[in-house]
């Protein structure tokens, strides 16, 4: 049985980024022109090309985080905004690369009250099911998940990475550094 209290959550931002933000927290037009600036400025960084392709990209995030908010609000979530902060469990090696090693911010997953947090396992905008649905896990569905897992935090972690590379956690509400 793994003890979940060492758990904690791992948000990566680009070097050329301010941490613990979300464009789709920016008046459309806002996010629009912020996502050309940020993707010519940095042509060579993967991180920006979803943003490079924004007009694409935009109403598909939108559509995926209208979709998370409402299943997470299905099963008791209390969302403090639309469009959450994203993080991952435990972090990851591929988004720390996929975000040019840029700023990391660590926090223990016990600080995070369950009626703000969620997770999907693997990317959200990956994870919609045939129905169009997504399948969100509260933070008592993700403890219990792990809890019962019959090995190590890090075999637990090495399975999820061979099967959706990581656990992005959700966090539904406005957070400082």
């Amino acid at each position: 049985m793994i003890d979940t209290k060492d758990l904690r959550i791992v948000n990566y931002c680009h070097p050329n980024c301010i941490p613990l933000r979300n464009i789709l927290w920016l008046p459309r037009e806002e996010a629009f022109r912020t996502a050309a600036r940020l993707a010519a400025e940095n042509p060579d960084a993967t991180a920006f090309g979803r943003f490079a392709d924004f007009e694409n990209y935009y109403p598909r995030r939108m559509e995926t985080d209208h979709l998370l908010y409402e299943d997470f609000l299905s099963k008791g979530g209390q969302p403090e905004v639309e469009h959450p902060l994203s993080f991952v469990l435990q972090g990851s090696d591929y988004l720390y690369r996929w975000f040019d090693q840029g700023t990391i911010i660590t926090q223990p997953l016990a600080d995070i009250p369950d009626e703000v947090v969620s997770f999907t396992l693997g990317d959200s905008m990956s994870a919609p099911r045939p129905d169009g649905q997504i399948h969100v896990l509260t933070k008592p569905d993700l403890l219990r998940k792990v809890s019962d897992y019959q090995g190590t935090l890090d075999e637990f972690m090495q399975e999820i990475s061979a099967t959706c590379h990581y656990i992005e956690v959700q966090v539904w509400r406005k957070l400082t550094l």
